[in-house]
C-alpha cells in the first residue's frame, strides 16, 4: 500500500509538471531576450494589416497603426540578431499589454514548439532589420514559419518587417542567400550568384503574391536591382511581376480592403512590369528589359506622416495623386522614361 502511494504521489506530481510545462510564458520561453509589460497573456480581437518598413529609423505613425489592429494585445518582436530595442520603444507608444523580443537564431530554437506557441499568442507581429538570409535559412519549413502565417491566416493579427524583416514578407523575396546584390551586379548579370530569389514557400501573404519588395531603396540606389528582380520573376516563372519599393524613414500600410497608405517622411514606389518578357536576360549577359522604353511603369507616392498618400493594391492603381514613369534597362543600364 505504502509503495502504491508513493507512485502515485509521484505520478501526480509528474501530471503537474507536465502541465506546467505545457504552458507558454511569457518571458520564459527559450528563445526570450526580455518583456515589457504584463506578464500575463491576453487574448483579445484583432484585425490583420501589414506594415513594409524600408529601414533606418522606423516610422512611429506606422507602428502605431498596427497597435490600432492590435487592441490592447500583445507584441512579440522576432529576429536573429541584435537586442531589446523595441520592447520599450513599442510599450511606451501606448496601447499594448506587452512587448517581447525573441532572439531566434538558429533552426534548433525555430523548431521548439515553445518559440512557435509564443509567436502565435501574439496579437501584433513585427520582423526586425537584420540578415534575411539567416530568416530564410533558420525559419523557414519550421513551426516559427508556421506560427506567422496563422498569425495571418487564422488569427489574423497585424504583422509587419522593416528592412530585412520587410524583404521576407512579399510573395517573391530577394533571399539574399549568398550576401546582397548592389543594382550594377544585378543589371550586370541578373544571373548572378548572388541574385537569389526565393518563389513562395515562407511567409504567405496573400495581398502580397506575385509582389517582391525592397528596402533602403533610394537611399541605397536600389531601383536597379528591383527592375532585375522584376526581369528575373519574369523570366524564371512568366508571372505578372509588381514590386513595392521603400525608401528609408518610410511605410507602407496594407489594411484589409487592400489599401496602402504612405507614412513616413520619404516615399514609397509601385511597380508592375510589362506583359513581355525581357529581350536579353540570361546567365553572364547584361540585363536589356526596354520593351519601347515602357519595360516597368512606376508610381511613386510620397510618404507624410499622416499617412496622407494611398495606392490601390488589389487595382495596382493610385488613389491619391503621384509621380508616374517608366524604368528600363539597355545593356545593364537603368533608364528612366
Amino acid at each position: 500500500m505504502a509503495f502504491r502511494t508513493i507512485l502515485l504521489l509521484f505520478s501526480g506530481l509528474f501530471l503537474i509538471q507536465t502541465s506546467k510545462a505545457q504552458t507558454i510564458q511569457k518571458g520564459n520561453t527559450p528563445a526570450s531576450i526580455g518583456i515589457t509589460g504584463d506578464t500575463a497573456d491576453v487574448n483579445v480581437p484583432t484585425m490583420n494589416g501589414y506594415v513594409l518598413g524600408g529601414g533606418s529609423t522606423d516610422v512611429k505613425e506606422a507602428l502605431l497603426w498596427m497597435i490600432e489592429r492590435a487592441k490592447g494585445g500583445d507584441v512579440v518582436i522576432i529576429r536573429a540578431s541584435g537586442a531589446t530595442g523595441y520592447n520599450d520603444f513599442i510599450y511606451g507608444l501606448g496601447g499594448v499589454n506587452s512587448v517581447e523580443t525573441l532572439l531566434i537564431n538558429s533552426r534548433e530554437l525555430a523548431q521548439n514548439p515553445a518559440v512557435a506557441q509564443r509567436i502565435r499568442q501574439a496579437e501584433m507581429l513585427f520582423i526586425a532589420g537584420g540578415d534575411q538570409g539567416n530568416y530564410v535559412k533558420f525559419w523557414q519549413d519550421t513551426p516559427v514559419e508556421d506560427a506567422i502565417n496563422y498569425l495571418i491566416h487564422t488569427k489574423k493579427a497585424p504583422v509587419g518587417g522593416t528592412s530585412a524583416g520587410c524583404a521576407v514578407l512579399g510573395g517573391v523575396s530577394f533571399a539574399a542567400l549568398n550576401d546582397g546584390i548592389t543594382s550594377d551586379e544585378a543589371l550586370g548579370n541578373p544571373f548572378h550568384s548572388k541574385l537569389t530569389l526565393l518563389n513562395g514557400g515562407f511567409i504567405d501573404i496573400p495581398i502580397l503574391k506575385n509582389i517582391i519588395t525592397d528596402t533602403h531603396y533610394s537611399n541605397r540606389s536600389r531601383h536597379g536591382r528591383h527592375l532585375a528582380f522584376l526581369a528575373r520573376m519574369k523570366t524564371d516563372w512568366k508571372m505578372k511581376a509588381k514590386g513595392i519599393g521603400v525608401d528609408e524613414k518610410t511605410s507602407v500600410c496594407i489594411d484589409e480592403k487592400g489599401i496602402a497608405r504612405v507614412f513616413g517622411s520619404q516615399a514609397a514606389y509601385f511597380l508592375v512590369a510589362d506583359s513581355k518578357n525581357p529581350e536579353t536576360c540570361e546567365e553572364g549577359k547584361k540585363l536589356t528589359w526596354n520593351r519601347n522604353n515602357r519595360a516597368v511603369k512606376f508610381v511613386k507616392i510620397t510618404a507624410t506622416p499622416e499617412g496622407t498618400g494611398t495606392f490601390d493594391i488589389n487595382d495596382w492603381k493610385p488613389v491619391t495623386p503621384g509621380t508616374s514613369g517608366y524604368w528600363y534597362a539597355e545593356a545593364g543600364v537603368l533608364i528612366e522614361n
